[in-house]
């Protein structure tokens, strides 16, 4: 028993310690507790919950026959909304801090909520290769499903909990974007629930104005109710290549170079300095040399960033075997780097080998618990940005978010962008290569004010025709928003199928001047 009463006392005189500090400057000045007490455990719980749920589903084969039951229950509230004189907006009832997005958005109070229940993987047809899923699945559900049965998405967005929806409604990336484009770019089908509470599948040559006009709408242009997307077959394992990389104009060179490669079936860098990085490139591959092996995804491996940067202050190329699903995941337990501004011993070994295994926190429960406090200081001390500019382009992006907010590491991530129609497009009428660049932490210069300082890097992307990732804070306005991104076909389907007065404006929905 003396256990147990030593830590019963330790509770107690941590609750005393939090009653007589208050909540707010525990959560603020302490998060790290808050964090490793309650978050990561709660967490723990919400990951073994929904894998449970998915696999018994699938295994059940129930998952067909419900989703036609949720499509009609989806159908009968529109309906209703309709009825009832269609006062307000509809949204979808999920609540907002169960999104990956840092925003915060209020429209979910005054809008009228459709709830949609929708989170399983409907087929797997390994004939055509296609993924029929609902629109709330997630990127861990469906990679552990997939590289069960020796399949994979063509492009799998980095973090577990990015959905399917909010890949396609949004955008979605990955290192073998190079090759493939946006996650947009592998789906064949959606289908939505529209205003008038009718059912319509979409694809490239049957309603063909829908499909290139939902991605990047952010659910106003219908509910996404399931969407079909390309598998590709997996292999066992990605050989790695890790090559450190110094000065500005080199390493602008030598990553446009190997994004250019298609042999490369991933292409990453990470810029630690404006004139230090790492640019890694793989392959898929069933062999490995077992003294290369890295099982990177192990709950008490060193954070990938820091593995990375390992090679950089060594000054040497190295090659390593990744299994497949760790390398897709490589940087969820740090969640990319922001984890260490939450705990900062996270990477401590001690730390990874106690309780690396329920690393990370989910971030809608993060979000959840951060409080109006913690939000203002993060929207004001803190960047979240992915920025996409042409690869031309590259190397005044870099120095200029060198001199706007200087923050290490950027996270740079290749794509082409096809020509096609919808909000996101090049300039000409030939597919174009792309850069993701992605900034994440707190910012070194002095001057940084998050409205002025992300104008500037808004004002400078639309300059080289580059386009701004809509889940982070836009402070663009209206005229602006629009000369970044080719509204033409988006309010031709607003208008078409009567979107004005069932959802707000894409814009009206996520920049910060117009957010209510």
């Amino acid at each position: 028993m003396d256990p147990l009463l030593y830590i019963a006392g330790l509770v107690v005189l941590f609750l005393l310690w939090v009653k007589v500090k208050g909540l707010d400057y525990v959560i603020i000045h302490q998060r790290w507790i808050f964090v490793c007490l309650f978050l990561l455990p709660l967490s723990v719980i919400f990951d073994v919950y929904y894998y449970l749920r998915a696999w018994i589903i699938f295994k059940m084969c129930s998952a067909p026959k419900q989703h036609d039951q949720r499509v009609r229950d989806i159908q009968r509230q529109v309906r209703e909304w309709k009825k009832e004189g269609g006062k307000t907006y509809m949204c979808t009832g999920r609540p907002g801090w169960l999104t990956v997005s840092l925003r915060v958005g209020k429209y979910k109070k005054t809008h009228k909520n459709i709830m949609i229940n929708m989170m399983d993987i409907l087929e797997v047809d390994t004939k055509r290769q296609i993924l029929r899923v609902e629109p709330l699945a997630n990127m861990g559900q469906v990679t552990a499903l997939l590289n069960s049965i020796g399949w994979t998405l063509p492009v799998l967005p980095e973090l577990d909990d990015l959905t399917v929806g909010g890949l396609i409604m949004g955008t979605g990336i990955e290192s073998s974007s190079h090759i493939y484009g946006l996650f947009q770019h592998i789906c064949v089908a959606y289908e939505l629930v529209l205003a008038d509470g009718s059912l319509v599948r979409c694809t490239a040559k049957e309603n063909s104005d829908l499909f290139y006009a939902v991605p990047w709408s952010c659910g106003t242009l219908g509910f996404l109710v399931a969407a079909e997307v390309r598998i590709i077959p997996a292999r066992t394992w990605v050989k790695l290549t890790y090559e450190p990389v110094h000065g500005l104009e080199t390493i602008c060179q030598r990553f446009a170079q190997e994004s250019a490669n298609k042999e490369n079936q991933f292409v990453e860098g990470l810029q630690y300095s404006l004139d230090e990085a790492v640019i890694m490139t793989g392959v898929m591959t069933d062999e490995a040399e077992p003294d290369k092996i890295n099982r990177i995804g192990l709950y008490f491996k060193p954070w990938f960033f820091k593995h990375v940067e390992n090679f950089l202050t060594e000054n040497r190329s190295a090659v390593e075997y990744i299994p497949l699903r760790h390398y897709y995941h490589r940087h969820t337990r740090s969640i990319f780097w922001e984890l260490q501004d939450i705990i900062p011993f996270g990477n401590n070994p001690v730390f990874r080998y106690l309780f690396g295994w329920m690393v990370p926190p989910k971030i809608s429960l993060l979000k959840l618990t951060q409080g109006e406090t913690i939000r203002r200081l993060y929207e004001q001390h803190h960047v979240v940005q992915d920025m996409l500019v042409p690869m031309k382009h590259i190397q005044s992006a870099m120095s200029r978010f060198h001199n706007d907010i200087h923050v290490y590491p950027l996270w740079l991530c290749p794509f082409v962008l096809p020509s096609q129609p919808g909000m996101v497009h090049p300039k000409g009428d030939e597919d174009e290569l792309y850069v993701d660049i992605g900034a994440y932490g707190e910012p070194s210069v002095k001057h940084f004010q998050a409205r002025a300082s992300t104008r500037q890097l808004e004002k400078f992307v639309r300059e080289v025709h580059g386009f701004q990732m809509l889940y982070a804070d836009v402070y663009m306005d209206r005229q602006e928003f629009w000369d970044m991104f080719d509204g033409s076909l988006y309010h031709k389907l607003r208008e078409e199928l009567d979107c004005k007065a069932a959802f707000p404006e894409v814009y009206d929905k996520i920049c910060k001047s117009a957010r209510h």
